[in-house]
């Protein structure tokens, strides 16, 4: 955002070369200043600049702001953001244009780096309700009307709201999981008893058919539509007309458009050069048309084209996806077919999760809230503690897998994905770690479901944490193992434990406390015995026990202490090791910062 400082005082200086040294906002100011520009009257530069410039933050009382810019306010879509600080910077005040300005985005800015109070008064933010009139905005999406107070008011006083999405993106993502006690969330349209609600907002590239109540309508570009034309087709006549009519008689707004597609014979077609003066166009050879299984095939397009679809195949192609938001419709020198993208497809998907090492609180924030959304959550009880799913959401199905087989598994996550429900498999640690992510992900590729990995914590972070240690230590060890004994499941010739130690690297050992006086001998064979080690069961559970000792003395540390097979061992010097000197604290080192990437 172009920003305008403007310092009503000299008492705010400090405050106003806080905030330009850290956004790199010009400074006007009324007195000579260093580092500012010269301005005579506030009311003057603001006659000239007030639509110059995206934003303006005073230095200053509010009660001046107020009076320099009332002369020039217009409207909520054309006025800049307005905020006021306080000359000691200890408040923040969004004046004007909250929202469709971002003033209340930049207001909470402002405040951080002046470590002031914000103060934000517009409703929706005060009651954790969305914004609807930025939606479209934040979210790459269109909206049906610019004048949407009546519904912004319906919605702001917590009246009944639907919500009806029938993609899948990051908007729809964030309203899930961001959606006030008010709404309501439906994927049908048929589902909804409008006469419930007094509001539906819908997230679809294809409107509802037979609305009764007040709604608004935001409208993602995700549609791919293929066009078949006859010889004779001509641009004349509101041929172009026709079409886009077509469309929005469908329920598509021209707006939901990402491109026209055809078959490749047609590019120089006068329709088609006529269409990409507007549209994106893309061109497909017979032979990729004719490989789409498609609702309505035609011999006689076959006949002269070499191919039983061009319009419904070309949408097909273009979107990536085989289902059709709208089946072939004909013109008298047209046929029209419509899909949406395959990335905006609401259809089932599988998260695989990683839950952390057992601490509830060590999940991280995107796995946190994919369980809030989740339909299903299945689980690996014996390794993932249950308060883990405290957080699915009142109608979520939560199940323990560990009397079900991988079979039995999959068949419960599939009869859910083709339901186009979102499911959670909640894996212990980093679920790419010694996890059994790789068979599911074998049939999920079988299946052609659609699946993505969360990341989480390993038991080796977790360990470095508990045991205070930096497993990496300056010019003693920088790599970090992590490995396994050798036991049922065998290791590769070169992976043996006692080739890997030879390079006395700090090694963190998974499920290997039953193997333990094998994993001794192999690891004495390169490390000293005198070698720190720690036993680390059940890490961040509340049973969590830690034991030190050395590496001569490991297969009594664990037998003694009777741990299982929830044990990570570690070996290595770098374990409650103190000495040596970080590059980051040498004398030598200075940082470096890039602007605007401190």
């Amino acid at each position: 955002m172009k920003t305008a400082i403007i310092l009503v005082s000299e008492a705010g200086y400090a405050t106003a070369e806080h905030i330009r040294k850290e956004f790199d906002f010009p400074i006007f100011s009324l007195h000579e200043e260093e580092g500012t520009s010269r301005i005579r009257t506030i009311d003057e530069f603001l006659r000239k600049d007030f639509h110059t410039f995206d934003a303006f933050i005073f230095v200053g009382a509010l009660g001046i702001c107020v009076r320099s810019i009332a002369p020039y306010i217009e409207n909520k879509h054309i006025d800049p953001a307005v905020l006021c600080t306080d000359c000691t910077g200890q408040m923040v005040v969004s004046v004007l244009s909250g929202h469709l300005g971002r003033a209340n985005e930049l207001t909470e800015k402002i405040a951080h780096a002046l470590g002031a109070s914000p103060v934000i008064t517009t409703q929706s933010d005060r009651l954790g309700l969305w914004v609807l009139d930025t939606l479209a905005q934040r979210f790459d999406w269109h909206v049906n009307k610019v004048n949407m107070n009546a519904e912004i008011a319906l919605f702001a006083s917590g009246k009944p709201t639907a919500l009806l999405l029938t993609v899948r993106d990051k908007g729809t993502e964030w309203l899930v999981s961001n959606r006030p006690d008010n709404v309501t969330l439906f994927y049908h349209a048929e589902d909804i008893r409008q006469e419930d609600f007094a509001l539906l907002l819908i997230v679809s590239p294809v409107r509802p058919a037979r609305i009764r109540i007040p709604y608004l309508w935001f409208i993602p570009p995700c549609l791919h539509v293929g066009i078949g034309l006859a010889r004779e087709a001509r641009p004349t006549d509101g041929l172009i007309r026709e079409i886009e009519d077509s469309l929005s008689d469908k329920g598509i707004p021209l707006q939901a458009i990402v491109d026209f597609s055809t078959i490749v014979e047609k590019q120089c077609e006068p329709v088609v050069q006529e269409l990409q003066k507007t549209y994106a166009f893309r061109f497909f050879p017979a032979e990729d048309l004719e490989k789409m299984k498609v609702p309505h095939p035609s011999e006689t397009v076959r006949k002269y084209m070499r191919t039983s679809s061009v319009s419904e195949a070309s949408a097909m192609l273009a979107a990536q996806n085989e289902s059709l938001v709208l089946p072939k419709i004909k013109g008298e020198k047209w046929t029209l077919a419509a899909a949406i993208d395959r990335r905006f497809r609401r259809k089932g998907h599988i998260e695989i999760v990683g839950a952390g090492p057992g601490d509830p609180d060590l999940i991280s924030v995107r796995g946190r809230k994919i369980l809030q959304q989740a339909d299903l959550i299945l689980y690996a009880g014996s390794l993932v503690p249950i308060e883990l799913t405290a957080c699915a959401k009142p109608q979520a199905t939560v199940r323990n897998s560990a009397s079900l087989n991988l079979t039995e598994q999959i068949a419960l996550m599939k009869e859910a994905y083709d339901r186009g429900e979102l499911i959670v498999r909640l894996h212990t640690g980093d679920p790419c770690l010694y996890g059994a992510i790789q068979e599911q992900m074998n049939l999920f590729d079988k299946y052609d479901m659609d699946y993505h990995i969360t990341p989480g914590i390993s038991a080796f972070q977790a360990a470095a944490a508990e045991l205070r240690s930096q497993f990496t230590i300056p010019r003693k060890t920088q790599t970090v193992i992590l490995t396994r004994g050798e036991g049922r499941t065998p290791m590769p010739e070169k992976e043996q434990l006692h080739l890997l130690a030879r390079s006395q690297s700090t090694m963190c050992i998974y499920l290997s406390a039953d193997l333990v006086e094998k994993v001794q001998a192999e690891l004495l064979q390169a490390y000293p015995p005198t070698t720190p080690v720690a036993a680390c069961y059940r890490l961040t559970w509340k049973e969590q026990r830690i034991y030190h000792g050395q590496l001569k003395d490991l297969t009594d540390l664990l037998r003694g202490n009777g741990l299982t097979s929830d044990t990570l061992i570690v070996v290595g010097e770098a374990i409650g090791h103190r000495e040596g000197l970080s590059e980051l604290y040498a004398p030598h080192f200075t940082h470096r910062y890039r602007k605007g990437n401190a």
